[in-house]
């Protein structure tokens, strides 16, 4: 099976131009079988699809919901959640990475680093936790070994960084732009048609194959030493969100009330409902 396992769209994404709709179609036109939306720090693209979309149209074709978290301390967090997991306080970002890792494990999820070479503070090991805490590495349960919009150099990386620590890898387009979607693949052993699937293989380790083409007419790259100034404004973004979640940690329900389950089921899982 294959898919794409980073991707963003508009409807959750203010820095993606694709609908949900559009995405699906062009993978599927590439031969893709499933996608994991991965928007910045919400559900709301995940929540459009399946408001408006499944069960509707593109039914031979499965969309988990996954999301791509910023943390306080080591960049960008790929993170995939069981159906029926109240995930509220994943779309509150600032959590440190030590943190975000005990609340992902304790509800059954998985998570691994986004990118993890790529820019200075999206990047994990260009982050002073990596620095600091390198051992944390240890903790997460995959990595991102391919990204399209990243170098050949970040993705080689990535890849020497996963056999090191034994973890799975994936790939992924990071797609924002039309002409990026498709580029970048996971391939898995076989079909899944829920999160809890795709998190059972990579708990047991399953190997996925992953590679596909580099987009070469990323932002960063057009824009050269400019980007620095969208890597800084990054770190001031992330640490306004930190302060934010401080100020509201006083009435508490952040870490104890964390509402709206996106999927709700009437399966129990181990240690959580």
């Amino acid at each position: 099976m294959k898919i794409d396992m980073h991707c963003h769209v508009k409807e959750g994404s203010v820095d993606s131009r694709i609908s949900v709709e559009e995405y699906i179609t062009i993978l599927k036109r590439k031969g893709f079988q499933g996608m994991v939306i991965t928007d910045h720090n919400t559900y709301n693209g995940y929540r459009y699809w399946k408001n408006h979309i499944k069960g509707k149209r593109h039914t031979d074709f499965i969309v988990l919901k996954g999301i791509e978290y910023d943390t306080r301390d080591a960049g960008h967090i790929l993170v995939i959640m069981p159906e029926g997991v109240k995930m509220r306080l994943l779309e509150l970002r600032g959590m440190p990475a030590s943190v975000l890792i005990d609340f992902v494990h304790r509800n059954g999820g998985v998570l691994g680093p986004a990118h993890p070479c790529g820019e200075k503070y999206l990047s994990f090991t260009h982050t002073k936790r990596f620095y600091k805490s390198p051992e944390l590495m240890k903790r997460f349960d995959f990595v991102e070994a391919f990204n399209c919009c990243e170098s050949e150099e970040s993705n080689r990386g990535a890849m020497k960084l996963a056999e090191k620590y034994g973890k799975v890898t994936v790939g992924g387009s990071d797609s924002h732009k039309t002409d990026c979607i498709g580029k970048a693949y996971t391939i898995l052993p076989e079909p899944v048609t829920c999160e809890t699937e795709l998190i059972s293989m990579i708990h047991k380790k399953t190997k996925f194959e992953v590679g596909g083409t580099l987009y070469n007419k990323t932002t960063k790259e057009k824009m050269g030493k400019v980007n620095k100034i969208l890597v800084y404004s990054f770190w001031i973004y992330n640490k306004s969100g930190e302060l934010l979640r401080r100020h509201g940690r006083n009435s508490k329900m952040e870490l104890e009330n964390p509402i709206d389950p996106i999927d709700p089921i009437e399966l129990y899982y181990t240690g959580m409902k």
